[in-house]
């Protein structure tokens, strides 16, 4: 990666919720100022407005010139480009802090005789330093902690192209071989839905689906094992209209679910049975949930748990990176079928 393409180290403070945190910090101190316990001085009510006007604004205006020069911080080393944001920080509270004081004095107030030049000023750029080192070193671990969870769900979704496995591969391409002489229409159509799951694979970490497209793929998956099958395999889709279909969602999140349900539920049973997919909204919540009938995870030799629930968790993850605490996932076998069910706010 180029210099050029690097992206920014130095924290984004144009943001309004940071903005805000900037604004609170400022007035907490303001706040702590007035109620120390020291004896020392009385604060009026008057004299509290105008403290906090006056850190409101220097926060306001460290905020804005951080904001302003963040490319430029960048460029620097980390260490160097920190010291010099902190520096800034200082220099500004100076600046303000002198033309406040200067004001006062103009004015008569006893607050400029009360209180010395340098005493202000200083005081003022040490506190905005101390603050903003603070505040930086937070946006910065924040921003570091964001971009690893961005990193861990972007590799769990690159694992997910590996769970369409190489025998899931060699079968389809044998089954498709089978076809093309007996029947050439039903091969053309397995070799298109083999090439739209392997896309949507290839393309698991790159944004977000839509339930529409989830719908598909998931269709195009159980179509390919219907083949391979045959009648053991039986679904039932119900969408309960009307349904957000442009819905944003991380890819693949129902064709592995599906695909648990038929290598660890339909495969494993002599009989087979009918995958059971449900889709509707209640509210503001957009639910989906697959059911099949499957044995218990408990028996010996099965590896029920295990192979799902690696789709499961990552697929949960993901969803919690994108949509955070709203969205819920839960998973459990109970009288011979196992259901997963997917609940996401619509947005």
């Amino acid at each position: 990666m180029s210099p050029a393409s690097t992206p920014p180290w130095m924290p984004e403070l144009c943001r309004l919720r940071r903005l805000a945190a900037m604004l609170g910090l400022a007035e907490l101190v303001v706040v702590l100022l007035a109620l120390a316990p020291d004896g020392s001085r009385h604060w009026t009510v008057g004299e509290l407005l105008s403290a906090s006007g006056f850190a409101l604004w220097l926060a306001l205006a460290v905020t804005a010139s951080l904001c302003m020069l963040r490319q430029a911080l960048s460029r620097l080393p980390p260490l160097l480009g920190a010291a010099a944001a902190i520096a800034l920080a200082a220099l500004i509270a100076v600046v303000c802090a002198g033309i406040i004081h200067a004001l006062y004095a103009v004015l008569g107030d006893s607050f400029a005789r009360g209180i010395s030049f340098w005493r202000f000023t200083l005081g003022s750029a040490a506190t905005s330093a101390l603050i903003s080192a603070l505040a930086l070193r937070y946006f910065y671990v924040s921003d570091r902690w964001a971009a690893q969870v961005q990193a861990n769900a972007r590799a769990q979704a690159d694992a997910l192209q590996a769970r369409i496995r190489p025998h899931f591969l060699f079968n389809s391409m044998n089954l498709i071989a089978s076809l093309l002489h007996r029947d050439p229409a039903v091969a053309e159509r397995a070799v298109l839905d083999l090439s739209d799951l392997f896309r949507a694979a290839l393309g698991a970490g790159d944004g977000d689906s839509t339930l529409q497209a989830e719908c598909e793929l998931a269709e195009r998956y159980l179509s390919i094992e219907s083949l391979r099958l045959g009648e053991r395999l039986q679904v039932h889709w119900q969408r309960d209209e009307p349904l957000p279909w442009e819905q944003p969602l991380p890819r693949l999140v129902l064709q592995p679910l599906v695909e648990n349900a038929v290598l660890h539920g339909i495969s494993r049973l002599p009989e087979g049975g009918t995958v059971e997919l449900h889709v509707a909204r209640e509210g503001n919540e957009l639910h989906i949930r697959v059911r099949n009938p499957a044995p218990d995870p408990q028996m010996p030799g099965l590896a029920l748990a295990r192979g799902a629930g690696h789709a499961q968790h990552s697929i949960g993850d993901r969803l919690a990176w994108r949509f955070g605490s709203a969205a819920r996932m839960t998973a459990g076998w109970s009288e011979g079928y196992y259901a997963c069910q997917v609940t996401v706010p619509i947005q």
